[in-house]
């Protein structure tokens, strides 16, 4: 990379799932990389092998703390996704989106920086209208057992808004839909990786109501070229952008689809509907098409090979009594712990 063009990238949450890609893949571009995380869901091990790497900087840090660095561009992932993680501490999840985005904004507003803020499908809560555009405001209750994810990342998106329209701030908004692949959190409350480590056991996958809910499974490297690209963009798009997989896929397909694919002997079994769980989840992703040229070209079954190679390679290399020995009783002490609606294996 020219040295013009190599940048130093500041990303929060860069331990976690989505950000250890990022990061990876920011790194392989060139660039110098500053990756933040209080390690809360993320691991150092999701980004050891970049540990060597000069480009690569690592920094244990609480977004809801303001952060004084030099960067170029911002990408703010910190944030707990999935409800057993967001519900375990709900005022600390809305700290982490509305103070966290206030902290990373001031930071973009004295170096004059480049921010992209990591958004969510869940801001259009149980949709009524599919597929869902960027325009469509959606259909959330503000003051349920998801709320703080959900009205934290609402929040975010408003103020990065108000700080582009009020400080001239160059901003980027990703929505981001159901993303899978390596890197998954095993216990994350999370369908795929509720379902795949469920199969890899030999217990039964747990599929909540009748399983007709449907979700759009994005691959975690599509959803990164997506990030990539919407923050190179040479001017910043008038609103947020949906990036995810528009194929939908119900839950009971998904289950017997990793079944099959996991070559599990597991079976199927239901369970009550959580709170607020949406019956339909899915992105248009025409704004992508036509602003990033970008639409997603892994397959489902591809990707899910992929992940539960990757869970295999947990497993085996876990400690006596590790992943697979304790899933039933992680899974147990959830329920115990954080209330029904915390299972929900569709989010």
């Amino acid at each position: 990379m020219k040295e013009l063009n190599r940048k130093r990238i500041l990303v929060t949450g860069g331990a976690g799932f989505l950000g250890s890609h990022l990061c990876e893949r920011l790194v392989a571009l060139g660039h110098d990389v500053l990756c933040v995380d209080n390690f809360y869901t993320g691991s150092k091990r999701n980004v050891a092998h970049l540990l060597d790497n000069a480009n690569f900087e690592l920094m244990r840090h609480d977004v809801t703390f303001p952060l004084y660095v030099e960067v170029d561009e911002i990408y703010n992932l910190a944030c707990p996704a999935s409800p057993v993680h967001y519900q375990h501490d709900p005022v600390q999840t809305t700290k982490t989106s509305v103070h966290g985005a206030i902290n990373m904004l001031g930071l973009a507003k004295r170096v004059r920086a480049k921010l992209l803020q990591a958004s969510t499908s869940e801001v259009y809560g149980d949709a009524r209208r599919h597929p869902q555009t960027e325009d469509y405001w959606g259909h959330v209750n503000p003051i349920g057992p998801r709320s703080c994810y959900d009205e934290g990342k609402r929040c975010a998106e408003t103020l990065c808004m108000d700080y582009m329209r009020q400080h001239g701030l160059d901003i980027r908004i990703a929505r981001i839909f159901n993303t899978y692949g390596p890197r998954m959190h095993p216990r994350d409350g999370r369908v795929i990786s509720n379902f795949v480590m469920q199969a890899l056991a030999g217990e039964p996958l747990t599929v909540y109501g009748d399983g007709s809910q449907t979700r759009c499974f994005c691959y975690v490297d599509d959803l990164i070229d997506a990030l990539v690209l919407l923050m190179s963009r040479a001017t910043p798009p008038d609103g947020p952008v949906n990036i995810g997989n528009p194929q939908e896929i119900s839950m009971l397909d998904t289950a017997r689809r990793v079944i099959a694919a996991a070559r599990s002997i597991s079976e199927i079994a239901f369970a009550p509907l959580p709170v607020d769980d949406p019956c339909r989840r899915c992105p248009s992703i025409e704004r992508a098409r036509v602003l990033l040229g970008w639409s997603p070209h892994t397959s489902f079954d591809a990707g899910l090979n992929a992940t539960i190679a990757y869970f295999q390679r947990e497993i085996a290399s876990a400690d006596p009594g590790g992943l697979l020995v304790s899933t039933a009783a992680a899974a147990a002490t959830t329920n115990r712990a954080e209330t029904q609606v915390c299972k929900v294996s569709s989010s």
